[in-house]
């Protein structure tokens, strides 16, 4: 089977399944693992985002959003190339990839035309469930229940030692620094799975713009900055922009010395096997005496100001 996957995490569930070489089509944006970086690329962003600060980002998206333009383009001559059989697209998120009904569009001119899969998990059980659909359309159903079943006994680890906790401490997950925006979908999940309270995410729900003093009503116990599409490194250049502020010194978590910066784009953003690696993070961050190990210096850190 040939395989155009138009979201990173559509290709991380691929090679976790096994078919890689089955692949012959990713977007800019599929950088894991390393194998999927050799795939032809068959779409690209409209818009240039390196360089540019978090507010630089949002007034580009927003003034493309505004006049009615597009944020990714896949290039037909690519995709026809590809000769999919299956296209890995989603309809979640208009600033993260093309849409499902621009995949649709090119689809239907291809002389054959392949099906289509359209990722839009919400919930962690979601994103489980869009691996097992991965797996029916391929044919590897055995592979996707093994791999469902080591994720779920991760889980279930820590479930059981968050359940050991004397408390939940609230937590404000940070999905984008300029404007803010609080995390939504399965983060607040994560965070409950994890042993805290999402004190400003709506489980389920799209992350969604917040102010300033939304965080300082909340009091966040944990602050966890956790920017879409930044790695680490991004995230702590940029950092400051809300760290520095005389509001966010003030929180119960930076008083004492809990706010985290970490690796949102592999754990935390995308849909896909990873999201447990996030919550294994998170679990540490919240109760670091129930889950002692902790992440590796280029996924997670505590910020010192």
């Amino acid at each position: 089977m040939r395989i155009v996957s138009l979201l990173p995490a559509a290709t991380e569930i691929c090679f976790a399944l096994g078919l890689g070489g089955d692949v012959v089509g990713i977007s800019p944006e599929c950088d894991f693992p390393l194998a999927a970086r050799g795939k032809a690329v068959v779409s690209r962003t409209l818009l240039e985002y390196k360089g540019k600060s978090s507010g630089e980002t949002s007034r580009m998206v927003g003034e493309r959003i505004e006049s009615g333009g597009r944020l990714y383009q896949v290039d037909e001559a690519a995709l026809r190339a590809a000769e999919p059989d299956l296209i890995l697209t989603q309809g979640l998120c208009d600033v993260c990839a093309p849409t499902l009904g621009d995949v649709e569009d090119l689809a239907s001119r291809l002389p054959q035309r392949p099906s289509i899969l359209s990722m839009d998990p919400h919930g962690v059980d979601d994103i489980f469930g869009d691996i097992e659909r991965v797996a029916n359309a391929t044919g590897v159903e055995d592979a996707a229940a093994t791999l469902i079943e080591r994720l779920h006994e991760r889980v279930q680890r820590v479930t059981e030692r968050s359940a050991k906790a004397r408390g939940r401490p609230g937590t404000a997950c940070i999905e984008w620094l300029e404007p803010l925006f609080a995390a939504g979908h399965w983060v607040p999940e994560m965070v409950e799975l994890a042993g805290g309270s999402d004190v400003l995410g709506r489980p389920r729900e799209p992350s969604r713009r917040i102010e300033a003093r939304d965080v300082v009503m909340a009091a966040p116990e944990v602050a966890v900055l956790m920017p879409c599409g930044f790695d680490l490194a991004r995230t702590a250049k940029e950092a400051s922009v809300v760290t520095e502020t005389p509001w966010f010194q003030d929180l119960p978590a930076a008083r004492r010395d809990r706010v985290w910066l970490v690796d949102g784009s592999s754990y935390f953003n995308r849909p896909g096997p990873r999201i447990v690696d996030g919550l294994e993070i998170l679990a540490h961050i919240l109760h670091p005496d129930l889950v002692p190990r902790p992440p590796r210096v280029q996924d997670a850190r505590r910020w010192v100001s």
